[in-house]
């Protein structure tokens, strides 16, 4: 796993790159760490559980080196502020690193980071194993067309199917970059076949179902994770995934399409 080169990312390509934390040794985490602002360190103490400790240096560390294969910027020198929000953007003024849009998620030993160019974008990631939830939360977040699919489902299918209306949600609420102001019952997915998936959007939100393309995948038998982007008119959307760790190295990695919006 070594590759240090520069990428190309053209508007209709994003990229998906992987950090499965739990697997990395120790070795390259003191790497990790120099790259991090005295904030970023103090911030990492923090935390009181080593898995969170771990997850916290590994996403700042995957942030700043991935961002610096799109850009000449060294990864230690990028700068973020947060919309009102919240959710951090580039505050580089860089020719290269102007239009580069991300955004991160995390759960138990993954962190996924999507990279696209002049155009929004969220990601969700899920562990289905560690996080055993109540189905009856739907009731509280869902609208009302999703809690009624929702209890049609089989038993053994409700966790999976519960997750899958999730992490499209989250990735669609991350994609607007509104966070949680956004609420999550007005606003429903379908899915009109298994292998398809469409969003339905209430008025009052006032956004456009067209906008918005939707993908998503199973990295592994532990974990789902959601991709929404904004559409493109003109050429199909290329979504390319990577196993990445950081200061180390990186290698192409496969995963099955699940779902997506782009051919229904």
């Amino acid at each position: 796993m070594s590759n240090h080169s520069k990428l190309l990312l053209d508007k209709e390509n994003i990229d998906i790159w992987l950090a499965f934390y739990g697997e990395m040794a120790e070795a390259p985490l003191t790497n990790m760490h120099e790259l991090l602002t005295e904030p970023e360190r103090r911030q990492q103490t923090r935390f009181y559980f080593a898995d969170d400790r771990k997850r916290y240096l590994v996403t700042r560390a995957l942030v700043r080196t991935v961002l610096s294969r799109y850009a000449a910027v060294a990864p230690s020198d990028w700068t973020f502020s947060p919309n009102a929000y919240g959710r951090p953007a580039i505050a580089n003024h860089c020719q290269d690193a102007a239009g580069l849009s991300f955004n991160i998620s995390h759960t138990r030993g993954l962190i996924a980071l999507a990279v696209g160019r002049h155009r929004e974008l969220g990601v969700d990631v899920e562990n289905l194993v560690a996080r055993d939830v109540s189905i009856d939360i739907a009731d509280h977040f869902f609208s009302p067309v999703e809690v009624a699919e929702l209890a049609g489902v089989p038993r053994e299918r409700s966790q999976d199917r519960f997750f899958e209306y999730w992490t499209f949600k989250e990735s669609y609420i991350k994609a607007r970059g509104m966070g949680l102001s956004l609420p999550l019952d007005k606003f429903s997915f379908l899915f009109p076949h298994e292998r398809a998936v469409r969003i339905a959007i209430d008025a009052e939100l006032g956004d456009d179902e067209a906008r918005w393309s939707f993908w998503q995948y199973r990295p592994s038998a532990e974990y789902l994770l959601a991709l929404c982007a904004e559409r493109l008119k003109e050429k199909a959307t290329v979504v390319t995934m990577r196993k990445v760790i950081p200061t180390v190295g990186d290698e192409a990695f496969e995963t099955a399409l699940l779902k997506t919006s782009e051919t229904n």
